[in-house]
């Protein structure tokens, strides 16, 4: 197993495991569903596998590994682990912070309380902000053009998502949302 390799799966470990955790804690706390059954949601999820299937086999390709004292490669190397990191620290705010609130995905029959504090000060959608800048670290990481161009569908799926959940936010918590929303920024 090259170096990349193992780097990205002990940050998968890390991120993915966080995701399921919280959500299986919180499924079983609540008693209730916690994912939508939006097209969205899902196809997100099919496209993050995807994703991460293309992220393995770049790394097996070889994509980023390090050259003999390559100036580049050790830059994009170190860069994409400050992005993986940041990716971690991000979500993890992000889970913490969104507490009995936390949803995959719509579902509109449930109301939760809509949560303005902790990272969510800075960024309405801190956990999508995560899954960008994870993105950007393996596409970094691995120096790959086939991930920049994925990223980029990745962004775009990611904006589909934040727009239907900033309609049933608005529609569920009115002025406040609408306030909050005013406040603070979508991504960064």
């Amino acid at each position: 197993m090259t170096e990349s390799i193992l780097i990205i799966v002990v940050h998968q470990l890390v991120f993915q495991g966080m995701f399921f955790v919280k959500n299986f804690s919180l499924r079983r706390r609540l008693g209730k569903p916690i994912r939508g059954s939006n097209i969205e949601a899902s196809v997100f999820i099919g496209f993050s596998v995807i994703f991460l299937g293309l992220t393995f086999v770049e790394a097996f390709r070889g994509a980023g590994e390090m050259g003999p004292l390559s100036t580049w490669d050790s830059a994009a190397f170190l860069l994409g682990i400050i992005l993986m990191s940041a990716s971690v620290v991000v979500a993890w705010a992000s889970l913490r912070d969104l507490g009995d609130s936390w949803r995959v995905g719509v579902i509109e029959e449930q109301q939760t309380t809509l949560i303005e504090t902790g990272i969510y000060r800075f960024t309405r959608n801190p956990y999508f902000v995560a899954y960008l800048i994870l993105f950007a670290a393996y596409t970094v990481f691995l120096q790959s053009l086939l991930l920049l161009i994925l990223s980029a569908v990745g962004f775009g799926l990611i904006h589909m998502l934040v727009r239907k959940e900033e309609t049933y936010l608005a529609t569920q918590h009115g002025e406040t949302y609408l306030r909050y929303k005013n406040n603070v920024p979508r991504y960064l």
